[in-house]
């Protein structure tokens, strides 16, 4: 029987390599990141402002066009935390992205997005049942002078 602090390392562990697989454009080990059907049914995916992605096959297929589509992608992960109740574990934290475009150097922030990671244990480890991405919207003032509250 594993100890609380290594369940809790090796859910951190799948978080990790769920966003090293789309920061490294890597769709081999994003399809090992996801549970498959008879491990976790319904397998869902939300991604800001696409349409809801339900079932693993319709899941690979978006990541693999995100993964085509984006050259650069760098997430700074704050606020996280894990929580584990049996065989479920949830991980929730703020995405900090930043981005490049294909036609400007550099890079730009891709803003903050608010994340729920649901992972489910399988024979082959922690493995990503739900992924829900919301982004965070700021008020006016915020925008404008960097002060007051987020919404």
């Amino acid at each position: 029987m594993r100890s609380r602090q290594e369940v809790m390392e090796r859910v951190a562990e799948a978080n990790a390599q769920f966003y090293g697989a789309i920061e490294n454009g890597d769709i081999d080990l994003m399809r090992r990141v996801w549970a498959e059907e008879d491990e976790a049914p319904d397998l869902v995916c939300i991604n800001p402002g696409w349409p809801l992605l339900r079932g693993r096959a319709e899941i690979m297929r978006a990541w693999t066009l995100i993964m085509a589509n984006v050259p650069y992608i760098q997430y700074v992960l704050t606020e996280t935390h894990i929580g584990v109740s049996g065989e479920v574990a949830m991980v929730t934290c703020e995405e900090n992205v930043l981005t490049a475009e294909d036609d400007s150097p550099g890079f730009v922030a891709g803003g903050q997005v608010v994340t729920t990671n649901m992972f489910v244990r399988t024979a082959e480890g922690w493995r990503l049942w739900s992924h829900h991405a919301s982004p965070v919207l700021l008020d006016e003032n915020e925008e404008q002078d960097g002060e007051g509250d987020a919404v």
